[in-house]
């Protein structure tokens, strides 16, 4: 269930070197060897976890299932999700029945089909020519003879932490879209469209129903994971909500699992998981980001294992940290446990901070993911233009139909998993699961359909997700938070002024608030790095010649901007000669 790489056998000359090529990259990123299968016009190459997890393989002769990723079918994972599987009809799916995020191929009836889960979110990485699909980046740019940079993808994973919809930030690659289905003929790919509903307006269910109903959404993901998985569980603690409930969620299947959390000393995070591990009487394993310490003569070597490990583009960019990172992803997989993330848990919440009302999707765009200064970039960077692009992927993504014109409130709340929860998890989702399993349940489509169905003034403030967490695990509910207090009774004032405040702000206001930012000084980010020269003039060329064609990369004063435009830099290196 970790890797998938096919490429069209008519040209074998191609063929053959883009498998080379592939075989290499997976195997840098510690992937054993994999298992090869002919398939007509096309040859699979399907790789195993890293570490360890179920089968994600099924050969029954006349038919053929292989997944990366993590699947879930009727409650069950490995061989039995894969048969069961090949029982469904690729163009008609049975979604009541299929869970987790992941990318699948399967061949039954003389044909064969790649699809990914409801949202796409586990990324499968196609070339414009429909020569090459990969789940991993670095393979597919190996295996690819020419690459150029797309200026909107750059631009986007630069300002706004990842691209966002089908785009990469090579104009020669997109991810497979969440409303397509890809079949694989002798002649080449043929896509077809499929229907990925979202509930778009709210119910009018009495609350005791809601949080009933929302409870067994939640207990059916993860149990479908944590019931038929045989090995240990990591799950982490904060100070905050949404890792919560996914603890509360697995103590209610019986499960007790590894719990950690990752941070500095001092953090209120750190202190606060430590302190609810105390009180309920489990350990709470502590990472320290800070801890590891490296000397400047060895950073080449671990920036290039942080590389390989996180294939190419991370969240974050991150990169160029001490090793921390990485030690703390090998960590929670070991041994092929199962890793659990609390990421998307704003599915429960007012993730825009928008008042009740309709707005278009050029508002959700100024609202969220305006988050540049035109200074920051050369004049290959149009505004208006980028802004626009942003503007089409959001209206693109709300089906059906597209959206065209102010959307009901409803609908605005689909842009949160269908595009942020997509690009940002999505990633972090591709990179976890190729070690071992990996569980957000917060991203299981029947878990976010429910959660569409609530009205706006219950997700304020985490109303809803609160007294859901209390119905689950009232002791762990009472346990105090980061918000100043516990989630067994309803927020404080502060908390609900605070939220209040980004509600009032208007939408002209908001696409300028990052500039407004900016203009205060320097800012840094929690995500941090080895950033000074004396560590990145050894990693990357300092005058950025690549970068320097879309960045004023002199006047950058925002560090996470800084280290996301380096990462593309370092990328942009190792691609030598075959970058146009």
């Amino acid at each position: 269930m970790a890797g998938l790489f096919l490429v069209r056998s008519d040209d074998m000359r191609f063929a053959s070197a883009a498998m080379t090529a592939a075989r290499g990259a997976f195997a840098a990123q510690g992937f054993p060897e994999p298992v090869r299968h002919e398939l007509p016009g096309w040859t699979l190459l399907w790789f195993s976890h890293i570490i360890g997890g179920p089968a994600g393989w099924l050969d029954r002769g006349d038919a053929q299932a292989a997944v990366a990723g993590t699947l879930t079918v009727d409650g069950r994972l490995g061989r039995e999700a894969l048969a069961a599987l090949l029982t469904m009809d690729p163009l008609k799916l049975d979604w009541t029945r299929i869970g987790g995020q992941f990318a699948a191929l399967v061949r039954r009836a003389g044909r064969t089909f790649l699809f990914g889960d409801y949202f796409s979110a586990f990324q499968l990485f196609g070339d414009t020519g429909g020569r090459v699909f990969s789940t991993s980046l670095l393979a597919a740019t190996a295996a690819l003879p020419k690459l150029s940079f797309d200026p909107q993808g750059v631009y986007e994973l630069a300002f706004n932490v990842m691209p966002i919809g089908d785009d990469t930030v090579f104009a020669e690659l997109k991810t497979l879209s969440p409303f397509a289905v890809a079949e694989l003929t002798e002649s080449g790919v043929v896509r077809h469209a499929v229907a990925k509903p979202l509930p778009d307006a709210p119910s009018g269910l009495p609350f005791a129903e809601r949080i009933e109903r929302a409870h067994a959404r939640l207990a059916a993901a993860v149990g479908a994971h944590a019931g038929s998985f045989d090995g240990e569980i990591c799950c982490p603690l904060s100070g905050g909500l949404d890792s919560r409930l996914v603890l509360a969620a697995l103590r209610e299947q019986g499960v007790r699992p590894h719990v950690y959390v990752y941070g500095n000393p001092g953090d209120p995070d750190v202190d606060i998981a430590i302190g609810i591990g105390a009180a309920l009487g489990f350990p709470v394993e502590w990472f320290d980001k800070d801890e590891a310490q490296v000397a400047p003569d060895a950073f080449p070597e671990l920036v290039s294992r942080n590389f390989h490990q996180f294939d190419g583009l991370p969240t974050f960019g991150n990169i160029f940290d001490n090793g921390s990172h990485a030690a703390g992803q090998l960590r929670r997989h070991a041994g092929g446990a199962m890793a659990v993330s609390g990421g998307c848990g704003e599915i429960y919440r007012n993730f825009f901070y928008l008042p009740d009302g309709r707005f278009t999707a050029a508002d959700i765009a100024a609202t969220f993911f305006a988050r540049f200064d035109a200074s920051d970039a050369t004049a290959e960077f149009d505004a208006r233009t980028f802004m626009a692009g942003v503007t089409a992927k959001i209206r693109a993504a709300i089906e059906p139909p597209a959206a065209t014109g102010p959307l009901g409130r409803s609908r605005v709340e689909q842009i949160y998993p269908r595009i942020r929860c997509r690009a940002l998890f999505g990633r972090e989702i591709s990179l976890e699961a190729r070690f071992s399993p990996y569980l957000m349940p917060f991203l299981d489509h029947q878990v976010v359909g429910e959660a569409m169905t609530l009205p706006l003034g219950l997700k304020n403030a985490g109303r809803f997700e609160a007294v859901l967490l209390n119905a689950i695990d009232p002791e762990l509910a009472r346990q105090p938070s980061a918000y100043g207090h516990d989630f067994a009774g309803p927020p404080n004032l502060h908390h609900r002024f605070g939220e209040w405040q980004s509600r009032i702000r208007p939408v002209w206001l908001r696409r300028r608030t990052y500039a407004l930012r900016r203009r205060f000084g320097t800012m840094g980010d929690e995500h941090g790095g080895l950033l000074t020269p004396d560590y990145m003039n050894r990693v990357i060329d300092p005058d950025f010649p690549i970068m320097r064609r879309f960045f004023a990369v002199d006047r950058i004063a925002d560090y996470g901007l800084w280290r996301r435009i380096a990462n593309l830099e370092y990328l942009a290196a190792s691609l030598g000669s075959k970058l146009a």
